[in-house]
């Protein structure tokens, strides 16, 4: 029977989960789901000198936000837990001893200033200090002194345990982004795996854990492969089969000069991480900024991977059915902030009308699928994120200040009769509507300019009122209005749309008009033209 694909996602908790490291986990969550395989999260936190308080929580929500599933978590479990490396020191003690008994591993007890002589030292005659078979000889470590004297070391604590890296050979591994690789040991060096203080370092937490949760494929960036040979040679001491790797390529800065680094973004002005974080001050994140959490992995698995063609838009699950890890890049891709916002536009386009209101916080019960139509209609092609709605059509469900500077410069005479016929008959086309009872309000009824009862108030959509208006009827009334009073109709809707937004802007007077309903147009368009005198 053919073994189950397992795959992990294993972030450290020392600061936000940056875009890069979101890719990855996305990368793993995407074949894990192609081949019906397992997703493990782990968290790497052995290196308590650099964790950040609330990371984890960050890491985790971050990945809740953009809907990857894991089979094993800190927080749901597992057979293989725990899954924090800080609660599985003794499972590394272990392991560490197995090495040192085996003798693939030894301790040292060198000074960080007798290491650091012999850096200077060799830098002074050209060439770069290893700490290998080379010289280990000559240094302070296990195999260079005798039994008592080690006893004695360990037993005052001071001390490392490195791993013997075999002298003067090659390791040769596959790679499946990266082909054959071939290292030579004489250029590793005796890396250390475990520490005085019962801590593993993450050379040896990483591959005694993937071991040991039976990891199959290790799918991470690009700068853990000067490691691999390392890590490769750690599985055969253990004389384990290691997995399947598979090194994904560097995201780029936007000018395709170096590595995107966490202060990119607020550098150039653009989010690079899943969630807000703060750190002395607000670093925005994707969510908050208005992207959809689909749009931006639509996004991120282009950066380094294509499955051809040149269909852009993918969902999710589309992009579970055509991923191929052989279709992984191995140069870099460049971070475009302009692709991303339009990907997500994209995205928001296909989004249903009520699922849209739902995320631009559109919560109004009085709002029918009739008006959310309409609102879709009007404002879903022109958003770029899901803030757009707030930032730019606000006014269409909260009664916006008009600006009477551009009101004043407007309106005249003409104009100020045509909007008092124009509004006079649409209140007796809503009054035939609901009943036969005409009833009318003076549409010169004096407004406060300046009353902040009619500014900001939350708006109902009843269109189901007015079902015998519809945009060709209202512009109809409108252009008769303007007619009959000397205006011309272009003037007039210009000043319409000043009344119903507060400035010049917005989509369609009239699609505006139907989807703030008959009443709060009346009353925008009331305001209007109250102050002026003839």
């Amino acid at each position: 029977m053919t073994k189950k694909n397992r795959l992990r996602f294993a972030p450290s908790p020392t600061g936000p989960l940056h875009i890069g490291g979101l890719r990855t986990a996305v990368f793993n969550y995407l074949f894990a789901k192609k081949t019906g395989g397992d997703l493990i999260l782990r968290v790497e936190d052995t290196d308590q000198a650099r964790k950040v308080e609330k990371s984890q929580e960050h890491i985790e929500s971050s990945l809740d936000w953009t809907g990857i599933e894991f089979n094993e978590s800190p927080k749901k479990g597992g057979q293989f837990g725990p899954y924090n490396q800080s609660e599985r020191k003794e499972i590394y003690k272990k392991h560490v001893n197995i090495l040192i008994e085996k003798g693939c591993a030894y301790y040292a007890f060198d000074k960080k200033e007798k290491l650091e002589f012999h850096r200077l030292d060799h830098e002074k005659k050209g060439k770069k200090f290893i700490y290998n078979a080379h010289n280990r000889l000559k240094l302070d470590n296990s195999l260079s002194m005798d039994k008592k004297d080690v006893e004695e070391r360990i037993q005052g604590g001071s001390y490392v345990v490195r791993f013997k890296t075999p002298a003067e050979t090659n390791v040769v591994f596959n790679d499946i982004v990266r082909g054959k690789i071939q290292v030579g040991t004489k250029d590793i060096d005796d890396k250390i795996l475990f520490k005085s203080d019962g801590m593993p370092t993450y050379h040896l937490a990483n591959v005694v854990d993937d071991h040991l949760m039976e990891i199959t494929h290790v799918i991470r960036g690009e700068e853990w492969l000067p490691s691999l040979a390392l890590h490769v040679l750690l599985y055969r001491a253990f004389e384990w089969q290691e997995p399947r790797f598979a090194h994904l390529p560097l995201i780029l800065k936007p000018t395709g000069q170096g590595k995107l680094s966490k202060r990119d973004g607020d550098k150039f002005g653009f989010p690079v991480y899943a969630l807000d974080w703060f750190d002395k001050k607000v670093y925005s994140g994707f969510n908050e900024s208005g992207f959809l959490a689909e749009a931006l992995i639509n996004y991120m698995v282009f950066l380094g991977w294509s499955p051809g063609g040149e269909k852009e838009i993918y969902s999710v699950e589309e992009l579970v059915d055509e991923f191929d890890l052989d279709k992984i890049n191995k140069s870099g891709a460049k971070f475009d902030p302009k692709k991303l916002l339009w990907i997500n536009s994209q995205h928001i386009q296909k989004l249903s009308t009520k699922k849209l209101s739902e995320i631009c916080g559109v919560k109004n019960p009085n709002i029918d699928d009739k008006g959310l139509k309409h609102f879709v209609e009007l404002v879903q092609p022109r958003l770029e994120t899901v803030n757009n709605l707030k930032e730019k059509f606000l006014y269409l469900f909260e009664r916006p200040t008009i600006d009477y500077k551009i009101i004043d410069k407007m309106i005249s005479k003409e104009i100020k009769e045509a909007v008092a016929e124009f509004i006079l008959t649409l209140q007796i086309q809503k009054v035939r509507v609901k009943s036969s009872v005409l009833t009318l309000k003076n549409p010169f009824k004096k407004f406060n300019r300046d009353s902040k009862e009619e500014q900001h108030v939350p708006l109902g959509i009843p269109l189901s009122s007015y079902k015998s208006l519809g945009s060709e009827e209202i512009k109809k009334i409108l252009h008769d209005s303007a007619e009959t009073h000397g205006a011309k109709f272009g003037k007039v809707m210009a000043f319409c749309r000043a009344s119903i937004v507060g400035k010049m802007e917005g989509p369609d007077v009239i699609q505006m008009m139907l989807f703030i309903g008959i009443d709060e147009t009346v009353i925008r368009l009331k305001k209007g033209i109250k102050n002026y005198k003839a």
